[in-house]
């Protein structure tokens, strides 16, 4: 099932929290070491969500939540791979939480979606990419049409923004309420450790 969120409401990210803290409450997700991966590039407007998000999630730090993919180092196509199989080699059974841009029907355009089980990046731009995550966020950051890298290129700055402040937001209430935190300390993100992940 697939719940979606409009980032146009006040509360959107205390309801996509509460639907978020359902979800890994009813598995054993918060037994295990948490690894968010936030998917895509800091070169397309449109693809920086999850950079942007693993940007902004840097600022806080919560016990056994790893934060990976960010605007210093993005995990994109080129380094997707070997970077599930970094996190699988340091992490015992780890709870991968996917988070990328997606493209939609032009209703869903602003919208936050949330669902359970592996994301597949890279299909809304047709490129075959491992499949990724024991649940998955997605930000609708425009249309789904022709010319879908063109559509990413030209995407509202405005509108990932908003998208990353909700799950953001979202994703530190969820941590808020089940995890120790250690804010404010900042983390040091785990991809800081292994330059060679970026890529150019």
């Amino acid at each position: 099932m697939i719940y979606y969120f409009n980032s146009a409401y006040t509360r959107a990210h205390i309801e996509f929290s509460e639907q978020l803290s359902l979800i890994l409450s009813r598995t054993d997700a918060l037994k295990r070491p948490i690894a968010v991966m936030c998917i895509g590039s800091d070169r397309s407007t449109g693809d920086s969500l999850g950079p942007m998000i693993g940007y902004k999630l840097s600022k806080f730090c919560f016990r056994n939540v790893f934060i990976y993919g960010s605007l210093n180092n993005p995990i994109n196509a080129t380094n997707l791979e070997n970077s599930i199989k970094f996190i699988d080699q340091i992490h015992e059974n780890p709870y991968i939480i996917a988070i990328d841009a997606s493209l939609g029907k032009s209703e869903h355009v602003g919208y936050v979606t949330l669902a359970e089980g592996p994301l597949y990046p890279g299909l809304g731009v047709k490129k075959e990419l491992p499949e990724v995550g024991s649940l998955h966020i997605t930000g609708i950051v425009n249309t789904a049409g022709n010319k879908d890298n063109l559509l990413l290129q030209t995407t509202r700055l405005s509108t990932v923004m908003t998208l990353a402040d909700i799950i953001t937001a979202g994703l530190v209430e969820t941590f808020r309420q089940n995890c120790i935190s250690v804010y404010p300390y900042i983390q040091l993100l785990p991809d800081q450790l292994l330059p060679q992940l970026a890529t150019s």
